[in-house]
């Protein structure tokens, strides 16, 4: 049995819609009040329900496409199962975790030269940077010295020159997106205010001197016998009735 899947009622002078969104495809098996897509509207976006449990057989209506009313969306087989999912792909045996490199010897603990030992210290070099050319490594006055100049050598070599910048190209990151139909009712309606309301400011200019001045009269005896101090918009409200 075919059931037919149609646009629901949308609200009161909403007449038509946009199909934003499809959750099934044709083939796959629905439930009953699963939904199946998301129509968007010039005020509200609307989620459509299956009517029946079964198999989603054919979109009718597809993304982006704008329907009315009762218009017909998709059909659903009723009863019917869907597309069997498909057998899930063996695992693929983890690769045999590596064997760790044998840990390197520990140096000998070998007493360096004395003379070794002041120029490193007035060079500023660990003994780790010294390779030591004496018996069982013992680092020499000789080996700090290739030391340093190794070092210096690597200090002196001039620096990579800054790449220059690339320009970028404003069309590459650039996206266009079709507008929903909410952004579009905002649109339209701004311009619409635009085109029909004043973008303007006026202002009129009025003498307060005498306001003012009365003000500074009564304002002392005023607040003495109403206990409230006298402002000015008792003014305006009799200057406007």
């Amino acid at each position: 049995m075919t059931t037919e899947v149609r646009v629901p009622t949308l609200g009161e002078s909403v007449t038509e819609a946009t199909v934003a969104t499809w959750f099934k495809q044709p083939g796959d098996a629905v439930e009953m009040d699963e939904m199946l897509c998301e129509l968007e509207t010039d005020k509200v976006t609307v989620e459509v329900p299956s009517p029946a449990a079964g198999k989603l057989i054919e979109l009718v209506a597809a993304e982006g496409e704008t329907v009315g009313v009762n218009a017909l969306l998709a059909t659903i087989e009723a009863g019917a199962a869907g597309a069997a999912p498909a057998p899930a792909a063996p695992k693929a045996e983890a690769p045999a975790p590596k064997a760790e490199a044998p840990a390197k010897a520990a140096r000998a603990d070998v007493e360096d030269a004395p003379s070794a030992k002041k120029a490193m210290a007035e060079a500023g070099i660990a003994r780790d940077q010294v390779n030591g050319s004496g018996r069982d490594g013992r680092v020499m006055k000789e080996d700090v010295a290739k030391a340093v100049a190794a070092l210096g050598a690597k200090a002196e070599a001039p620096a990579p020159a800054p790449r220059a910048p690339v320009p970028v190209d404003d069309a590459a990151r650039e996206k266009r997106v079709r507008m929903t139909r909410l952004r579009q009712t905002i649109a339209r309606r701004l311009k619409d205010a635009q085109n029909t309301a004043a973008m303007l400011t006026t202002y009129n200019e009025v003498d307060m001197g005498a306001i003012m001045a009365l003000r500074n009269e009564y304002k002392d005896l005023f607040e003495k016998k109403h206990k409230v101090k006298l402002g000015f918009m008792g003014f305006f409200v009799k200057a406007c009735t």
